[in-house]
C-alpha cells in the first residue's frame, strides 16, 4: 500500500476545495477534526459545528495548529434554527455529527434516534429551505449489515441491524437519498468501518465506543489488553485513508445519491492485539468472556466489499495496519495530557475557544 495520496488526486481535491465553503458537523470529534485539517490544507473556507457533549470525543487539541483557518460554531445539529443559519452559502456540508457507542444506543435509544436521525435530518431540512445547492456527504456506518450473510460484505447486502445505533443510521441513510430523489439535494453516504488514528476520543477507560483506541491506551498504560471473546473479526481504514474517500465522495458528481462501503485490512482481535503489542513495543493481553449485552449486538466476523468506490472514484486504502498503528501510538504518546484525562481536556478546550476564530458562519 502507498503511504500518501497519488499527487494527480492531490491536484484534483485542491482545484475542488480551495476557496469553497465547507461546514462540518462533529467537527471537534475524531473524523470531523481531521477532515477539517485536510480542508484547511487544501485552501477550504472551513466552519466547524460541534455541540460539545461531554461523552462525546469533541476536544479543541483537535484543531491545533489550525485555529486561524477555521471557524468554530458551538451548536446542536437538534437545534433546527441554527443549522438554517449555518448552512446558508455553503458549498459542501459533512454530516457527520453523531452518537457513535452501540451499547449507549440500547441504554437510551430515544437519545440516540434524536442525535443520529432527527439531528442530520435537520440538517437536510435546512438545506431544502435555504441551499439546495450544497452537496452533502454522511456518514454511515458498517453496523447496518448486521451479522454478514457473506464476506465480504458489499452494497448488495441485505440490511439487518442489530442494535439501535445501525438502525437510527439506516434512517439518516435513507433520509438522504429520499432528500435527493425529491428534492434535488446532493448527497452521498458512506458506510464507515473501524476507523482508528490520531485525534480519537481517549478519555473513556471502559472502551464502550470503540475497542480499538481502549487498547491503544491500555498498551501505552502498560495495561493488558482486554479482549472480550477474541474470535471476531474486523476490517480497519486508517483516519487519513477515510478522509480521502470523505474528500473525494463530496466532490464527483457520479456520487450523488449514492451509497458506498469503505474498508480496509481485515483482522481478527486476537491478531490486531499482536499487532498492537508489537508495534508498542511490548504488553500482554488478556482473554474474557463478551459480556451479555455485547453479545448479543456482536456482529461477528465481518469486513467490507469495497470495490464500488474503488471502481467509481478510484478510492482505496493506503495506509497498511501496522503504519497506521505506529503513527496513531506515536501520536497519543506525544500527545497522552491533551486526551487521557476528562478534567483537564474540558480546561484547555475552555481555553481554546476564546481562542478560536469565532462563532461564525464563515
Amino acid at each position: 500500500m502507498n503511504a500518501t495520496p497519488a499527487a494527480s488526486d492531490l491536484k484534483s481535491l485542491g482545484e475542488s476545495f480551495a476557496g469553497r465553503r465547507c461546514l462540518i458537523t462533529g467537527g471537534l470529534g475524531f473524523i470531523g477534526s481531521n477532515l477539517a485539517v485536510r480542508l484547511a490544507g487544501l485552501g477550504a473556507r472551513v466552519l466547524i459545528v460541534d455541540s460539545m457533549i461531554p461523552a462525546y470525543g469533541g476536544n479543541f487539541f483537535n484543531i491545533d495548529g489550525i485555529q486561524d483557518k477555521v471557524h468554530v460554531n458551538i451548536a446542536d445539529v437538534r437545534d433546527p434554527h441554527a443549522m438554517e443559519y449555518l448552512v446558508l452559502g455553503q458549498d459542501y456540508i459533512f454530516n457527520l455529527a453523531g452518537q457513535i457507542g452501540h451499547l449507549e444506543s440500547m441504554e437510551a435509544p430515544i437519545d440516540d434516534l434524536r442525535v443520529n436521525t432527527e439531528g442530520p435530518l435537520n440538517v437536510l431540512e435546512a438545506c431544502r429551505r435555504v441551499n439546495r445547492t450544497a452537496k452533502l456527504l454522511y456518514a454511515s456506518t458498517r453496523q447496518v449489515y448486521g451479522r454478514p450473510r457473506y464476506l465480504p460484505v458489499d452494497e448488495a447486502h441485505a440490511l439487518q441491524p442489530i442494535d439501535c445505533n445501525a438502525v437510527s443510521n439506516v434512517a439518516g441513510e435513507q433520509y438522504h437519498r429520499v432528500y435527493f430523489a425529491a428534492h434535488g439535494i446532493r448527497s452521498v453516504c458512506l458506510r464507515l468501518t473501524n476507523t482508528y488514528g490520531p485525534r480519537q476520543m481517549m478519555k473513556d477507560e471502559s472502551g464502550r465506543y470503540a475497542f480499538i483506541y481502549y487498547w491503544i491506551r491500555r498498551v501505552i498504560d502498560g495495561h493488558p489488553l482486554m479482549i472480550m471473546g477474541g474470535q471476531q473479526g474486523r476490517d480497519y481504514t486508517y483516519i487519513d485513508d477515510c478522509v480521502e474517500a470523505m474528500l473525494l465522495a463530496a466532490a464527483s458528481p457520479a456520487a450523488d445519491g449514492e451509497v458506498f462501503n469503505l474498508g480496509g485490512e481485515p483482522m481478527t482481535h486476537l491478531e490486531l492485539a499482536d499487532v498492537l503489542i508489537d508495534v508498542a513495543g511490548g504488553g500482554t493481553k488478556q482473554i474474557i468472556e463478551l459480556p451479555a449485552e455485547r453479545r448479543a449486538i456482536d456482529p461477528g466476523v465481518i469486513a467490507l466489499d469495497y470495490s464500488k468506490i474503488r471502481k467509481a472514484l478510484g478510492w482505496e486504502p493506503r495506509t497498511g495496519l501496522r503504519a497506521g498503528l505506529e503513527r496513531t501510538v506515536e501520536y497519543y504518546r506525544n500527545h497522552r495530557d491533551r486526551y487521557w484525562n476528562a478534567g483537564d481536556v474540558a480546561a484547555q478546550q475552555t481555553g481554546a475557544l476564546q481562542g478560536t476564530a469565532g462563532a461564525h458562519r464563515s
